[in-house]
């Protein structure tokens, strides 16, 4: 088995915007991160501490707030409004608040694409994931297990623009004929979802699924999918995730040198 080593990748990527955001320090340029969330999901509270852990890291302020259906837009509207603050993302799912609450983020702050206007951080990891490890994704036939907001639709959109032959399963779909395809990336959220007898042999999977079972964060793969030996698969920990969070600082750093 071959590993697609996000945390890997995004080690490099760090030591870079280290060195960009002591340069925009130098010029009086302190870029800052607002994290809204309005739950206490296991899954969100672990992305959130990662962000906040990679924001230190690299001297980025990121700052936390909880919402609730009734301030949620006095909320969004402040830190639109705030000059210190450079991104703002909402951390999905949303539990109390409405969706609609994402068009309230400008789209000059909407670091993580979150309003559709651009590539989300999620989408924008996975390419340079399989990029960034050699995968060939031209003429090859890709699938897309999965159609949210942050990674199946934005990604189907990006794969489409360059040309490149992807299918989306989504509720209902026969996953059985998975099999048929050399690139699978799957964003459902159910664990063990993709089996090991629905992927091709030397196929590639991007496990971008995360969801809390007895407390403990698993993606969509099938644990017994990581036991054959001929196929390029995301690890159980530092796949996509890592290089999620450093796609998201590296929006983040763009805006607050513009």
């Amino acid at each position: 088995m071959k590993e697609l080593n996000g945390r890997e990748l995004a080690g490099y990527v760090k030591e870079r915007q280290a060195r960009q955001v002591r340069q925009l320090r130098a010029k009086k340029i302190f870029p800052k991160l607002t994290i809204f969330y309005d739950n206490d999901s296991p899954v969100i509270a672990k992305y959130m501490s990662l962000k906040q852990k990679y924001g230190e890291d690299i001297n980025i302020d990121v700052e936390v707030i909880k919402l609730t259906a009734a301030d949620a837009e006095e909320k969004l509207h402040t830190a639109a409004d705030d000059e210190k603050v450079t991104g703002i993302i909402v951390q999905l799912p949303l539990a109390e608040c409405d969706m609609k609450i994402l068009d309230l983020i400008p789209l000059a702050k909407d670091v993580d694409g979150l309003r559709g206007e651009s590539d989300t951080a999620t989408a924008m990891a996975i390419h340079w994931l399989l990029t960034g490890y050699g995968v060939e994704l031209e003429n090859k036939k890709l699938a897309i297990v999965g159609h949210g907001k942050l990674v199946g639709a934005p990604l189907e959109k990006m794969w489409r623009e360059s040309n490149y032959d992807v299918t989306v399963f989504d509720k209902g779909s026969d996953l059985n004929l998975l099999s048929d395809y050399d690139v699978i990336v799957t964003a459902t959220g159910v664990p063990g979802l993709i089996k090991a007898t629905m992927i091709k042999y030397g196929g590639v999977i991007v496990d971008a699924g995360t969801a809390s079972e007895g407390g403990v964060i698993k993606g969509d793969l099938d644990d017994a999918a990581r036991e054959r030996d001929d196929l390029t698969l995301t690890p159980k920990i530092g796949g996509v995730g890592p290089l999620t969070v450093a796609m998201l600082f590296e929006k983040v750093i763009q805006v607050a040198g513009k």
